[in-house]
């Protein structure tokens, strides 16, 4: 009675996760144009703590034989999230107020979320569509929340 990995449901979990991602990134976008910072942080925590679920996704790639690109868009995602945690819940830099620090910080963003995109477009394309739109959402928010904010 050990794992059982099942193409569909990964597929679908993935899926879910994905739109799971751009929805709590979003929620933390608006609680920073809105001064929220103790929502901000919460959302934050909640996006981190989906590192089990993307690990398990993960473990079953090696099951489902899964193609390496497959392990590049969830090994990103998980490495993102273990850098958000690192900087902004263990060590508490204000690493988004120099400049290099931010472009690596935003292109390892936008590279573990652009891959989360591979990785919903699996379980669909009522998914995949979805996806598309939530993270373009997502993204536009990125920018304003930036320009408003400088964070």
């Amino acid at each position: 009675m050990g794992l059982e990995f099942s193409l569909n449901q990964c597929n679908r979990l993935g899926g879910i996760l994905a739109i799971a991602l751009y929805l709590l990134t979003i929620g933390v976008f608006m609680a920073r144009l809105a001064s929220r910072p103790g929502l901000e942080h919460w959302l934050g925590l909640v996006m981190i703590i989906l590192i089990i679920p993307l690990a398990y996704l993960l473990v079953s790639a090696f099951y489902l034989d899964r193609p390496g690109i497959y392990f590049l868009w969830i090994g990103l995602m998980i490495l993102y999230l273990l850098v958000e945690l690192l900087l902004d819940y263990i060590l508490e830099l204000p690493f988004r107020t120099v400049r290099w620090q931010a472009i690596a910080y935003v292109t390892l963003f936008f590279g573990a979320t652009g891959g989360m995109l591979g990785v919903a477009s699996l379980a669909g394309r009522g998914w995949s569509v979805t996806a598309v739109v939530i993270f373009l959402i997502m993204a536009a928010l990125a920018f304003i929340q930036r320009a408003i904010t400088g964070m």
